[in-house]
């Protein structure tokens, strides 16, 4: 019996495996103190950062149950636990600006959002351990010329070294999911800024993959038509052919 209802609304799988949990905290770097755990649940992989005396803990959670559950059983979380939506909170005062690690167990209907999010505050958030769907897991690990390369793949290999740790199998839930899971760790490299404009750089990739069967000619004519009428870099390629550093090109000449 768990002690938390899972609601399907929020996605919630809770992991009950006590040797994983402590794999995925095991997981961090521990070269950054401060750590944000994305929606502890029920706290099984709370307990193992607690007992790090390295780590600075703080934890958002919007279910309310989940919320009451782990203020009376995790006195550790007293005064850092957050009763919000992530997707919703401001990340820049979390830890009076100061950069935080970010580990959880992703709510998968949701895992693109945190991750956006998680680009958008790069400067903040050197490292992220979390649990995800495996696909997803596989599609952000993928490199060019692989099929499930995508747009997830380039804007988060444009900023983060990213490691897929291991796979997590269903009966290790309440209640199991229908799918795979997988552990991966990112960690900031050392590109600060990008050689183009960013906003557009993200416009050219979602265009380029939403189109992916296209050359690039003709998946990116929405944005080129305005322009000079010069040819493009890459123009007979798809979009699952480029690198990071391709786009970055690709977005440079365009613009």
């Amino acid at each position: 019996m768990l002690p938390v209802r899972p609601k399907k609304h929020l996605g919630q799988h809770f992991l009950h495996d006590r040797n994983i949990a402590r794999k995925i905290a095991s997981s961090l770097t521990g070269q950054i103190s401060n750590v944000l755990e994305i929606g502890p649940g029920t706290g099984i992989l709370t307990q193992f950062l607690l007992e790090n005396n390295d780590f600075n803990v703080k934890a958002i959670e919007i279910d309310r149950e989940s919320v009451a559950y782990l203020g009376e059983n995790f006195p550790g979380l007293q005064n850092n636990l957050i009763e919000n939506d992530f997707l919703k909170t401001d990340l820049q005062g979390l830890f009076s600006e100061q950069p935080y690690a970010v580990i959880g167990n992703f709510p998968y209907n949701i895992s693109s959002q945190i991750f956006f999010k998680i680009i958008d505050h790069r400067y903040l958030i050197p490292e992220v351990v979390c649990m995800v769907q495996k696909e997803v897991a596989q599609r952000i690990t993928a490199m060019p010329g692989s099929k499930t390369y995508g747009i997830l793949s380039v804007l988060l290999q444009a900023w983060y070294d990213i490691e897929y740790l291991f796979t997590v199998n269903e009966n290790v839930f309440k209640p199991p999911p229908k799918v795979k899971s997988a552990v991966m760790r990112m960690v900031r490299n050392k590109r600060n800024k990008l050689d183009c404009d960013e906003k557009l750089f993200m416009l050219v990739v979602k265009t380029a993959f939403n189109q992916r069967r296209k050359t690039l000619r003709n998946a990116l004519s929405v944005l080129t038509k305005d322009t000079k009428s010069k040819e493009i870099p890459f123009a007979d390629k798809r979009a699952e052919q480029l690198s990071v550093d391709d786009f970055i090109m690709l977005t440079a000449s365009l613009f």
